[in-house]
């Protein structure tokens, strides 16, 4: 297996943990963070909460993975369009690292309003409103973070025919419709409401499939071979 083939397997690989790991996170800890007494429920549900946790974190490294594992085949095509995803998907893994960090605070925080109990404890619902603000801003920032990066590698696949053009053109759209998803939360739009959700099932799906290409087709070779000639010819 030469070195592209395996790049590409990687990447696929690393689509899917992303997805399969972000999916699974809200899965459990929407349940717990979406509640009314979430304080309460945070802390009596603290594997569920560590787990969610660390599953964002698995997210945010493959997400960051995703762009650095793309750079050396993508900067042949476009250097800096190549090097603006990896900075937007670890501007991406950041942003969802200090929301994992937010959250293990809004743990402590639970825990801590449970042992104070109902009298005593405005504050801490003060705090914890506050801790899941800063959340979801932080969220759906890197949110859109990746969709920037997104649009940014799906122009340079289109362009370079890389993968198949009905397949980054699909991912060139998906990523923009996700951005304005991105901008209407920012606005005041529930993240799940159902114009959310529609707007993000195109990028789910779309990177499924670009993830079972790569893995099973790789990248183009002729596109490979392309970015090959046009790379060495910037140097000399």
């Amino acid at each position: 297996m030469n070195a592209h083939k395996m790049t590409a397997r990687i990447v696929g690989v690393l689509f899917i943990t992303a997805t399969v790991a972000g999916i699974l996170s809200v899965a459990l800890l929407g349940p717990i963070l979406n509640s009314p007494d979430y304080l309460i429920k945070v802390s009596a549900n603290e594997n569920h909460v560590i787990l969610g946790a660390l599953l964002v974190l698995i997210m945010a490294f493959a997400c960051a993975g995703i762009a650095i594992w793309l750079y050396p085949i993508l900067k042949k095509h476009n250097e800096a369009l190549a090097l603006g995803s990896v900075a937007f998907r670890t501007i991406e893994a950041v942003l969802f690292i200090v929301s994992t960090i937010g959250l293990l605070s809004l743990l402590t925080l639970s825990q801590e309003y449970v042992k104070a109990g109902a009298p005593d404890a405005s504050h801490f619902q003060t705090l914890g409103a506050l801790l899941l603000a800063a959340r979801d801003v932080g969220n759906n920032l890197g949110f859109m973070a990746f969709t920037l990066g997104a649009l940014m590698y799906y122009y340079i696949f289109y362009r370079s025919n890389l993968i198949p053009r009905w397949l980054s053109g699909w991912g060139f759209i998906a990523a923009a419709l996700s951005l304005s998803q991105a901008l209407l939360v920012l606005s005041g739009e529930y993240a799940f409401s159902t114009i959310s959700i529609f707007l993000n099932i195109p990028i789910l799906v779309n990177e499924m499939v670009l993830a079972i290409w790569l893995i099973v087709k790789g990248f183009n070779p002729s596109a490979i071979a392309s970015g090959a000639v046009s790379g060495e010819g910037r140097t000399t």
